[in-house]
């Protein structure tokens, strides 16, 4: 006998917090909330893991634009499709994770949507976020996950991985042999990022403010990192490339998430015709660009998330190539979600926050 569709779900839903609060942080609040009947193409998902990305703290803290109070946080999360409108749907029971965007399928270029991308969790379109226990979506807005990776291990890849296929794979043409410096390592993109270019034959090299971070990252496969608190990276860097090439090497590309002075860093060690590659802002969201890049025909690429044919791709070679998205902790349940929150903020993960879902959700909240 089937079991009997749930009608309601817990959420962590985003609630503002006051005018007189300061500095601003907005509310994370567990919610009992009803699940409406499945439409025409839509499927239920049960939850089983769910993942944090920079952009829920940002929210939290008022700093990104279009927050939609009343709405459930989360972009990243996988599970298994308990129910859908149609009743011989062959994705029943079948293990899927969540397209994390909206509005852009298949332009090689940009997104198709006039308005730009829409997110899971926390805006407007769509309105849905994965932080639940259970999550009605657009049957053609999943992806089946793959088999060598558990639940958690899938929540991690979403978001982070579409973002750094786009960066490295798409927009920088990585490839074999070819001489990869990848910013800011230990964060989900960047260590996705480095496992798809070590997956391609690429040698990696990595930057990060804590020595532990980089120790790690060679550990799984990078040929060696500088801490970018060093004035003389660049050059720092350019020794260890000559050390492990057997003679003086550039770097092809540059996968970057700081922007800032990026372009001048790297501009001694980065080959003619070389392309840096800026998917984030964390360093200062103007990059100067000077005629010394432009003399070099070095190229200064913007990139952010990808389409929905990306994201297939991506995970057809995440399967190909038994990838594992490096999870730093897994965390119990949504009542747990606080503290997922306290570790971004101090940044010393390395990989993703994951929360288990708790198969007991009808818990009290």
């Amino acid at each position: 006998m089937a079991s009997k569709r749930p009608e309601w779900t817990r959420a962590l839903v985003i609630k503002k917090c006051s005018a007189e609060a300061k500095p601003v942080y907005h509310d994370a609040v567990l919610e009992k909330r009803p699940l409406q009947q499945l439409k025409h193409g839509e499927v239920l998902v049960k939850m089983s893991a769910t993942s944090f990305n920079h952009r829920d703290l940002w929210i939290r803290l008022g700093q990104y634009p279009g927050i939609n109070f009343g709405s459930t946080f989360g972009a990243d999360g996988a599970g298994t499709v308990v129910a859908s409108a149609d009743a011989n749907d062959a994705l029943l029971n079948k293990r899927v994770f969540l397209t994390p965007m909206r509005g852009w399928e298949s332009n090689p270029d940009a997104p198709e949507a006039v308005s730009g991308l829409g997110l899971l969790g926390g805006g407007s379109n769509p309105s849905l976020g994965t932080f639940a226990d259970y999550v009605i979506v657009e049957r053609n807005q999943v992806i089946r996950s793959p088999d060598h990776l558990d639940d958690i291990q899938v929540s991690a890849w979403p978001l982070g991985g579409l973002t750094a296929w786009r960066a490295a794979i798409v927009n920088a043409g990585v490839s074999k042999d070819q001489n990869v410096l990848i910013t800011g390592i230990g964060g989900g993109v960047a260590l996705l990022a480095m496992q798809l270019c070590l997956a391609r034959g690429a040698n990696v090299y990595v930057t990060s403010g804590n020595e532990e971070k980089i120790h790690k990252a060679t550990s799984l496969g990078a040929k060696g990192g500088v801490n970018y608190k060093s004035n003389d990276w660049p050059s720092q860097l350019a020794t260890i490339l000559a050390k492990t090439s057997g003679k003086p090497a550039k770097i092809d590309a540059v996968i970057d998430s700081g922007g800032g002075d990026i372009m001048t860093r790297v501009n001694s060690i980065l080959k003619q015709g070389g392309k840096v590659v800026v998917y984030g802002m964390t360093a200062n969201p103007q990059i100067k660009f000077t005629m010394r890049e432009v003399l070099k025909n070095q190229r200064l690429i913007g990139s952010t998330m990808g389409s929905h044919k990306d994201l297939i791709d991506a995970t057809k070679f995440v399967s190909e190539n038994r990838i594992v998205p490096v999870v730093s902790h897994v965390l119990d349940g949504l009542e747990a979600a606080e503290e997922g929150f306290e570790l971004m903020k101090r940044g010393d993960q390395f990989g993703k926050i994951v929360i288990k879902m708790d198969d007991k959700v009808n818990a009290k909240l």
